[in-house]
């Protein structure tokens, strides 16, 4: 059981960070490199439990790796198996995308239905019926999914709307072979760019990444290199809310502002002052915020992993403030957190009115990963001591977090969270 995270609210956090490489960018790269024979070496990747746990996974399907710091190489000259078992899918559901990696490599695999996190259920029924577009036998059996392909795929796949996961799928399915596959209505985050970027390194053919059409051109075998990872959007957003929330400044250093739009802009808008450079970000918050209303959806959008924090910090601005989930409708599992601070937030067909105040310590939880980020960023804000359980779910997503709080001058208690303890 991971040891709560004790903070002692009401301090301002002021200073600098460095961002983190990005988690939802490293996941898929990982998984590209079971397409290859050849060695993959990744620079700036991040020491998180969701990478350790997917590791475990590729390891079981036949590849080697070490980690040197940061540094992680990866090398896979055979897929000793295609079966990805239930252990180990079911901790993490961006792992449902080695299906598509075992389709291009050995032309067939067999995945569990995945896992991940508890704020509602993570249908693969887009990343099923795209493979089938292109021609895959599927078969599902007591939440198994066994897949083959006869020939090579090819086609256009329309989804009907955007996913991550499944235009990643797609990328992956499609990136061996002398067949052309195109998306319409792929999805555009910068994680899929540097995901197209990465697979391009490899020998993969990509027009249109960060378009809503993509067109993939396998090849014959794939080459290996040398790749850095994109730092992490989200974890950055998360800090400038918490410092906000907190009124505080801060300069984050190796961040990516285009990346990060949608939430500079609304912090502009309350009043803060937000200057970018190339690499960095500098927030020096207003004492008197003004509330805004946030609808968070596909990319360029407000980002649905930062609907969560953002909703802790307006719990902290006075006025009301409106938040919807487009992406994830029913992805208040924080709320009810929250409210034990002090929030004031009514939940009604699926808007959440955020009536912000002033917060006070007390004993919460945490349910998921962005779940976490939230409680985090109302305890900095609120008067007294919080203590927060649930911090392995916390550690899957933001590392080293107490010790990038302590650097901004937060008070906070506990032991970091712990490979081996974090889990589900």
């Amino acid at each position: 059981m991971q040891q709560p995270l004790i903070i002692q609210g009401g301090t301002p956090l002021r200073g600098e960070l460095r961002v983190n490489p990005a988690k939802n960018a490293a996941l898929p790269i990982l998984v590209g490199s079971l397409l290859t024979r050849e060695p993959v070496t990744l620079e700036e990747v991040p020491r998180l439990r969701d990478i350790e746990v997917l590791l475990e996974l590729l390891a079981h399907l036949g590849t080697r790796y070490a980690w040197e710091g940061r540094t992680l190489h990866l090398h896979t000259p055979e897929i000793t198996r295609t079966q990805a078992p239930y252990e180990l899918v079911s901790k993490m559901r961006a792992s449902f995308i080695v299906l598509g990696a075992l389709l291009a490599r050995e032309g067939e695999g067999e995945v569990s239905m995945p896992g991940g996190c508890a704020f509602g259920p993570r249908p693969v029924d887009l990343h099923i019926k795209a493979l089938r577009d292109l021609g895959v036998e599927i078969h599902e059996e007591s939440g198994t999914f066994t897949a083959r392909r006869a020939g090579w795929p090819e086609g256009e796949v329309v989804f009907d709307r955007p996913t991550v996961g499944g235009t990643e799928q797609v990328m992956l399915a499609a990136a061996l072979g002398p067949t052309e596959v195109t998306i319409v209505n792929a999805a555009l985050e910068p994680e899929i760019v540097d995901f197209a970027n990465f697979l391009q390194m490899l020998g993969v053919q990509i027009e249109g990444a960060g378009t809503a059409k993509m067109t993939i051109r396998g090849a014959d075998a794939l080459g290996g290199g040398r790749y850095r990872i994109i730092p992490d959007r989200i974890e950055a957003g998360t800090y400038l809310l918490a410092v906000a929330a907190t009124r505080g400044e801060v300069l984050l250093e190796g961040a990516r502002p285009e990346h990060m739009d949608a939430l500079l802009s609304k912090l502009k808008n309350a009043g803060h002052t937000v200057v970018t450079g190339t690499d960095w970000v500098r927030l020096k918050s207003t004492a008197n915020p003004e509330p805004f209303d946030v609808d968070a959806r596909e990319y360029p959008g407000f980002p649905t992993d930062l609907q969560p924090p953002v909703t802790a910090y307006l719990a902290t601005v006075p006025g009301v403030s409106l938040v919807r989930d487009l992406v994830y409708p029913d992805r208040f599992t924080h709320v009810g957190e929250l409210a034990r601070l002090g929030a004031e937030l009514h939940l009604k067909e699926r808007v959440l009115a955020v009536h912000g105040r002033g917060l006070t310590g007390a004993r919460i939880k945490a349910f998921d990963i962005r779940g976490g980020g939230a409680m985090v960023i109302a305890a900095l804000a609120a008067e007294g001591e919080t203590v927060i359980e649930g911090m392995q779910h916390v550690g899957r997503g933001y590392e080293d977090l107490e010790d990038r709080l302590r650097q901004l001058g937060a008070v906070v208690y506990g032991e970091p969270v712990r490979l081996e303890q974090a889990a589900d």
